[in-house]
């Protein structure tokens, strides 16, 4: 559970990324907060002016009485703040010079340098959010796409947390009941209890089930989705990586085997934030560096969680071309026949019944049906999700793990009750579950646990 902090040293950080900018700010947290800020403020007694309120003024060194900066002070109070700690952010002109001075300034008239993820790790200690919270903080800064952002901010607002909590409670009311039954054995109802116990664990299991289908979207939305665009020389690929980025990232010309290397690119496709991959054709080749670039294609391929396989439709199909069908066969993926403005020899509807894939029919030169590709590939890894109320999704790694222990120890509860197994033994695992369901908002994870989750923030967060 988390404990609020009690007599913790006054951290500072820069909080705006380093580098020529309008504004940078330097924000401290703790006790001592506003007591250093003042030391090296001059415009107001910061000491005395009432929370929430910003103040012009200038910072000075108090040792040299040298300005360093023209600057705009904003003082919070403590419990109303990010961290419940008093909370002072100096707003001074963007520059590196300039905003490394200010920090090392509070520095050195008792602050401490904040460590990575340290300001949202004492909002989490004190109370002010859980670790699901916290991990959307992380969620919104690093978000590719609006959808991303979107679904971010429903887990800071406790969209996770709340579904977690209901879980738990539920498994808690029946707990006491399984007690009651262990304190006063004299009542027999040990059948009455351990069909209890059975039914509200499938009741959770069915909940947490409906987590875990949103996994891969959370991942998708957290992470991008890999993509690996392939097809022999000269089907298109390079074209279709400059469309989807708006770009001429690759070079395209009518000779075959123009890319030899991997090109990646970040771009949004109807929300869906992908990890484009452009490969070197795949094909036989003695030529040395041309060898390198199609195993680093293959190794790109194995890694992707979406093939975008391309195919000249002006042609009949390669033994290359059955080759790569063949090789992405157990990959997510859709054939895209390419070039249908130079005549078609490959039709959507034999293509389809020979792979059994998604096929769209295009013309990446005449940009004829990329727009429905794109629909496609958002309706491929979202379907059921984009126009979804219930903005609530498992979003990394930990949420994930942990929910699925928690349903085989539930599942395991539901085995032992089947079996017969004394009620006070299949509670081992029904305790189990709800313990391991308070490690993903933090009420019961090892402290190890939520110092690692947190060193994974920015300095400053």
């Amino acid at each position: 559970m988390a404990q609020t902090l009690t007599e913790f040293d006054t951290i500072a950080a820069i909080s705006t990324p380093i580098g020529e900018g309008g504004i940078s700010i330097v924000r401290m947290s703790g006790e001592d907060a506003v007591k250093i800020a003042n030391e090296v403020f001059k415009g107001a007694d910061l000491t005395k002016v009432p929370t929430h309120t910003i103040h012009y003024g200038h910072i000075v060194d108090p040792d040299t009485d040298k300005t360093i900066d023209e600057s705009m002070v904003t003082v919070l109070r403590a419990p109303k703040t990010f961290t419940r700690e008093d909370i002072v952010e100096i707003n001074c002109h963007g520059g590196i010079v300039v905003t490394n001075h200010i920090l090392q300034l509070l520095l050195s008239h008792g602050a401490r340098m904040a460590d990575p993820g340290e300001f949202t790790k004492r909002a989490f200690v004190n109370g002010r959010i859980d670790l699901t919270q916290a991990e959307s903080v992380m969620d919104i800064v690093r978000a590719k796409t609006d959808k991303a952002r979107q679904v971010a901010v429903g887990q800071l607002a406790g969209g996770l947390l709340h579904k977690i909590q209901a879980m738990r409670q539920e498994i808690l009311d029946t707990l006491a009941n399984v007690e009651v039954n262990i304190d006063y054995p004299e009542y027999d109802a040990d059948a009455v209890t351990a069909k209890q116990m059975a039914d509200t664990a499938k009741s959770v299991i069915k909940k947490i089930d409906r987590l875990l289908k949103t996994a891969q979207e959370g991942k998708i939305l957290r992470n991008g989705l890999a993509t690996a665009i392939v097809g022999r020389p000269n089907v298109g690929k390079s074209s279709l990586l400059n469309y989807l980025t708006q770009s001429d990232k690759a070079i395209v010309t009518d000779v075959a085997g123009t890319t030899r290397d991997t090109l990646e690119e970040y771009v949004s496709v109807k929300g869906v934030p992908l990890e484009l991959i452009d490969t070197a054709g795949i094909h036989h080749t003695d030529d040395k560096v041309e060898k390198i670039g199609v195993e680093r294609s293959k190794k790109a391929l194995d890694r992707a969680d979406l093939v975008l396989l391309l195919i000249d439709a002006s042609q009949e199909l390669t033994a290359e071309d059955k080759a790569l069908i063949e090789e992405t066969k157990d990959k997510k993926r859709i054939i895209v026949l390419n070039k249908s403005d130079l005549g078609q020899k490959i039709t959507v509807d034999e293509m389809k019944k020979q792979t059994g894939s998604d096929v769209i029919l295009t013309s990446i030169l005449k940009e004829k049906n990329l727009d429905k590709l794109e629909e496609l590939i958002n309706k491929l890894f979202f379907a059921g999700i984009e126009n979804s109320n219930d903005q609530v999704m498992v979003t990394n790694q930990r949420q994930t793990s942990l929910l699925t222990k928690a349903k085989k120890e539930l599942q395991d509860v539901v085995q032992a009750v089947e079996d017969g197994i004394p009620i006070d033994i299949a509670q081992i695992d029904f305790t189990g579950a709800w313990d391991t369901l308070g490690e993903i908002t933090g009420e019961s994870a090892p402290d190890e646990l939520v110092t690692q989750l947190f060193r994974q923030f920015c300095l400053g967060k």
